[in-house]
């Protein structure tokens, strides 16, 4: 029996949500240093994101400008890539702050970061 539920195609069952300041900016950060794509967007108006969505290869990620309704909330999450030592130095280049230094771990080669944007990343290239 297959307990999944009916949701659309290109989503996954739990997907990060995030309120941001500045989140068109946040979308620039994420494609410099995730080479992620964005795959939707709806204005609220002229200047703020009423709903956006970026693609990390196969997840997604949602997101908004923060309002006086919807006030900013960070997030952690967790990211496997390909090159952790690379994409580190991008978030830090891109403005981030180190949480954590990239050292390996008994799961990779790992380390934490937060964006300028309050959300923290824990960037890890796993284990080969």
């Amino acid at each position: 029996m297959n307990n999944k539920p009916p949701i659309p195609k290109q989503y996954q069952i739990i997907m990060p949500y995030l309120i941001l300041p500045k989140a068109n900016n946040f979308i620039s950060f994420m494609i410099t240093v995730f080479d992620a794509k964005e795959s939707y967007r709806v204005m609220r108006d002229e200047t703020c994101i009423m709903h956006a969505e970026i693609m990390i290869h196969d997840s997604t990620i949602m997101l908004a400008d923060a309002t006086e309704t919807y006030p900013a909330r960070p997030a952690g999450l967790f990211v496997f890539v390909h090159d952790a030592d690379e994409t580190f130095a991008k978030a830090l280049a891109e403005g981030a702050s180190i949480v954590s230094p990239i050292s390996d771990q008994p799961y990779g080669r790992s380390g934490g970061v937060t964006d300028p944007f309050g959300n923290t990343w824990w960037i890890t290239a796993p284990i080969r």
